[in-house]
């Protein structure tokens, strides 16, 4: 079954970069900083930012240059099963 209520990749990654732009901006870092930091392209954290565009090594730096990297690595951690065939699965 189709969940119309969905978000597209496009969405939730849009929905991540405007969380870091929030994040960066209360923690009154610059972008250019945050590139200097992370050793992301100043390029490459533009385009982030405006389109959610970003490789998972880039968007760990960021994490992690901002201390979030416990937030990526608790991704998917804590999934509760969707069935009992996912706990025999498991």
């Amino acid at each position: 079954m189709i969940n119309l209520f969905q978000q597209t990749p496009g969405e939730i990654n849009k929905g991540i970069a405007e969380r870091l732009v929030k994040i960066r901006k209360r923690r009154r870092i610059s972008q250019k900083d945050l590139s200097v930091k992370s050793g992301v392209s100043l390029g490459s954290l533009k385009r982030f930012e405006q389109t959610g565009d970003i490789s998972l090594v880039s968007l760990t730096k960021l994490a992690i240059a901002l201390d979030l990297e416990n937030e990526l690595e608790s991704l998917f951690s804590n999934m509760p099963l969707l069935s009992i065939e996912e706990a025999f699965n498991e």
